[in-house]
């Protein structure tokens, strides 16, 4: 019981999170082991006591916390909110070995979680999860991403830019040979971006949280956007330490409970959660999940990376009043390389687009913003 009782009173802290509910079936999730304490001792507990608070808390009876605790296991949980993504928890990569040993992805995204369960698994090992809180917490304070692509929208009558850093991709390759993130953010913000997006990957986009540190530490003003699978909450805390400002979270991946969970941890922070969908399911998913105040509407699909910009067109056209009663931002996401393509997706409702490789192939990524737009962009 001493994680329990070590929590805030407030809200649940790292010491009892689902972790992603990235446990395999024989080692249930941190988080649902703690409800099963919880539930255990609730007769006993004080209106006023962290027991009380946590067994009155939504999350704690949810519908996924229901189901596991009637047997099923994290991807049936998954599955049935159309989470096709598979957890492979396993201590090594999946998709490596020979006979039982060796799993086969069903496509790049999965391939993308599998690898990340590794990697998150050996970086926890290295730096447990009270220590990256602990240095969070001396981290610089978070910016306001959000008002920053607000107070651009208004300047510039179009949507606000985020800018992507990103050296490579896992469909296209590298991108751009002569990287150097300090200098691809300084040209951004000179030409008029809003905020930027660091890639964080290593394995599959040639990134790092390095980066995204240099980034912060360098005399760049813009909001920072941790661009990372997330799949724990490790990497919220982690991206908090090297100076993110916000970070993105991935519908397609992640169930119901991870996303209200690490929103909740966001919160705590003083971060923004970018909250990416693809399809109309993901977006009525997000849409029942209070505090959500960003959504990316993504055109590429994260299992075939093929592009379609009237995906933005399509899900704005069904969901569009419910977004704007919400008082929801919309950003949208791929596929955008000419003015036609901003004007297109601004037309359909985004206050915001984010943009990585249109930009950074060119010679001079920050100059090449105006050939986005159509026009220079007011800072």
């Amino acid at each position: 019981m001493e994680s329990l009782l070590a929590a805030s009173s407030s809200l649940p802290t790292a010491a009892f999170s689902p972790s992603s509910l990235s446990s395999s079936s024989s080692s249930p999730p941190r988080f649902l082991r703690a409800v099963t304490a919880a539930r255990a001792v609730r007769c006993a507990a004080a209106k006023d006591s962290i027991l009380y608070a946590l067994e009155h808390d939504e999350m704690f009876n949810s519908a996924e916390v229901i189901q596991w605790e009637s047997g099923k296991s994290i991807n049936s949980i998954a599955a049935a909110q159309g989470i096709r993504i598979r957890r492979r928890c396993r201590p090594r990569y999946p998709s490596e070995g020979s006979g039982t040993d060796k799993a086969v992805p069903r496509n790049i995204l999965e391939q993308i979680i599998w690898d990340k369960e590794v990697e998150v698994s050996q970086r926890k090992a290295k730096k447990p999860l009270q220590k990256v809180i602990e240095s969070s917490q001396h981290a610089p304070p978070p910016r306001d991403f959000i008002g920053a692509l607000t107070a651009a929208y208004s300047r510039n009558d179009a949507p606000a830019l985020i800018a992507e850093v990103k050296k490579a991709s896992p469909s296209r390759g590298v991108l751009r040979e002569d990287f150097n993130p300090v200098e691809i953010a300084q040209s951004y913000e000179m030409n008029g971006a809003a905020c930027l997006s660091i890639l964080t990957d290593e394995k599959h986009f040639q990134g790092s949280f390095e980066n995204l540190e240099t980034v912060r530490n360098s005399r760049v003003k813009c909001p920072l956007l941790c661009k990372e699978f997330v799949i724990d909450i490790w990497q919220i805390y982690y991206a908090r330490s090297k100076g993110a400002d916000a970070i993105l979270l991935i519908a397609a991946v992640l169930p119901d409970l991870d996303i209200k969970y690490m929103l909740r941890i966001c919160k705590n922070l003083g971060m923004t959660a970018l909250i990416e969908v693809h399809d109309e399911r993901e977006l009525d998913r997000v849409l029942k999940i209070d505090g959500v105040q960003l959504i990316g509407i993504n055109n590429r699909s994260l299992e075939t990376f093929k592009v379609d910009t009237s995906n933005t067109k399509t899900l704005l056209e069904k969901r569009g009043d419910i977004i704007r009663e919400k008082g929801i931002m919309v950003v949208g996401e791929s596929g955008l390389f000419t003015p036609d393509d901003v004007a297109y997706v601004h037309n359909a409702g985004v206050s915001a687009i984010l943009v990585g490789e249109s930009l950074i192939k060119q010679e001079n990524p920050g100059q090449a913003i105006a050939g986005l737009y159509g026009k220079e962009l007011l800072r």
